[in-house]
């Protein structure tokens, strides 16, 4: 960066994070710690050592490096432990998310990014077997649905391992215990990055260490997992593979089990500084979820406010149930129907909601919002289908040439979940007009 500078002189036009975020070009990033006592604060791990790791690809020689001249940093960050616990947490977030995206995981090394995928593997198939087993013993249909669906889900999602070929590999994962063979065949005979690059197809999550992570555009990638120290233009490439514009998607997010983040500040001094990236003091390309979860806390109470201001109060909607609820849910809907302006601004305030709630999740602070946040929705849902005027002439003559066909819970969910409507367990509903349908 100074380099250049010195040579070709100061910059002539600065086009930053914030004015590609504002003009819509990618969508903001956010970050979250997970797991806190497993972030890695050690100071040793020095600026040499996140230097070595840095590189793109490290070879058996840097590798041999690292592990025995880092060896109780490098120890730390692979202790079988701790990357049970990750892999356990990467499944369960995963899963719990409210925008369904693919997904990328980042390791310190190839052996470590294996390991993380034997790891998440298994996690996984304990996730889905307890899927299985609330099925057998839910009583609910709509719950059942729902399971049924995710189920689905995880049993068609695919994971692969991406990683650079050298010499004498296979000796190296069989003296680790790994088998690095499977891995490698899918990467020589399929198409890898397309089916990473195609939304449809089930390759969802990806293991890598240092591929894929400069010049890789996925724009259906919404959440990193980071559990490698990264440092300077490195680290700001990486985060950037999140940042895609991709149909309904709000925001990238990056999930961090190494606390990485402290270097991020050094990083933007660089290649992100004022007469760099034109980024002033504390305009960072990355804002922790917190900040995320306050916007959503402030989009539920300006709807709060706009509704009460008809008439309308969404928390006593939501303290009733059975014919009560639904008395006053027919109350609001006319409320907020009683001219053009008032549905088009509640119609905006609630979309604001879904998506925020939807970005949040699954932060554990969702929680707190998911019984508004489905009341919006709701009401949404009816005012849409109170103005709406379909033509169902060309419909009845399909459905009167169709045999039936017997109804499918699994495709009803796979529909709404595809079409953003399904929000995990709360029933959040985002596009009201699909869900009339």
């Amino acid at each position: 960066e100074e380099e250049t500078r010195e040579v070709f002189g100061d910059y002539v036009s600065i086009y930053n994070f914030r004015q590609s975020v504002e003009d819509g070009t990618t969508v903001p990033l956010y970050y979250e710690n997970r797991i806190p006592e497993l972030e890695l604060k050690n100071p040793e791990i020095n600026e040499e050592m996140e230097r070595i790791i840095e590189s793109a690809g490290l070879d058996e020689q840097q590798e041999q490096r690292l592990q025995r001249e880092y060896v109780q940093e490098y120890s730390l960050i692979t202790s079988d432990d701790r990357l049970e616990k990750i892999a356990q947490d990467i499944v369960a977030h995963f899963m719990g998310r409210g925008q369904q995206g693919k997904a990328m995981v980042v390791s310190i090394d190839k052996i470590a990014t294996v390991r993380m995928y034997n790891k998440v593997l298994k996690y996984w198939q304990e996730y889905l077997d307890g899927l299985k087993m609330q099925l057998v013993h839910s009583i609910d249909e709509v719950e059942r649905g729902r399971l049924v669906y995710e189920i689905g889900y995880m049993d068609e999602t695919d994971m692969a391992v991406v990683g650079s070929q050298e010499q004498n590999e296979v000796k190296k994962f069989r003296d680790k215990g790994l088998d690095i063979l499977p891995h490698r065949r899918r990467m020589v005979r399929e198409q890898l990055d397309e089916k990473f690059k195609d939304p449809d197809d089930p390759l969802r999550i990806v293991f890598v260490c240092a591929m894929w992570m400069t010049g890789f555009d996925v724009p259906s990638l919404s959440t990193i997992y980071l559990d490698k120290p990264m440092r300077n233009h490195t680290l700001m490439q990486t985060i950037a593979r999140a940042n895609r514009v991709f149909l309904d998607k709000a925001n990238g997010l990056i999930v961090d089990y190494v606390g990485v983040f402290r270097d991020l500040q050094k990083a933007l001094a660089i290649y992100g500084s004022g007469s760099g990236g034109g980024i002033e003091e504390g305009d960072t390309p990355v804002q922790d979820k917190g900040e995320l979860v306050a916007l959503l806390k402030q989009a539920v109470v300006d709807a709060v406010m706009f509704c009460q201001e008809q008439g309308v109060d969404p928390q006593e909607i939501a303290g009733v149930k059975g014919i009560e609820r639904v008395r006053l849910l027919d109350a609001a809907e006319d409320a907020l129907v009683a001219n053009d302006e008032i549905k088009k601004k509640y119609l905006l305030l609630a979309r604001n909601v879904a998506k925020l709630y939807k970005a949040v999740l699954p932060h554990p602070t969702a929680s707190t919002y998911g019984a508004l946040a489905d009341i919006f929705a709701t009401l949404a849902v009816r005012i849409r289908l109170l103005t709406r005027k379909p033509d169902i002439t060309a419909v009845m003559g399909d459905v009167e040439n169709t045999d039936p066909a017997p109804f499918e819970p699994a495709d009803t969910f796979k529909q709404a979940f595809d079409g953003g409507l399904l929000q995990r367990c709360c029933g959040l509903v985002e596009d009201q007009e699909a869900r009339a349908d």
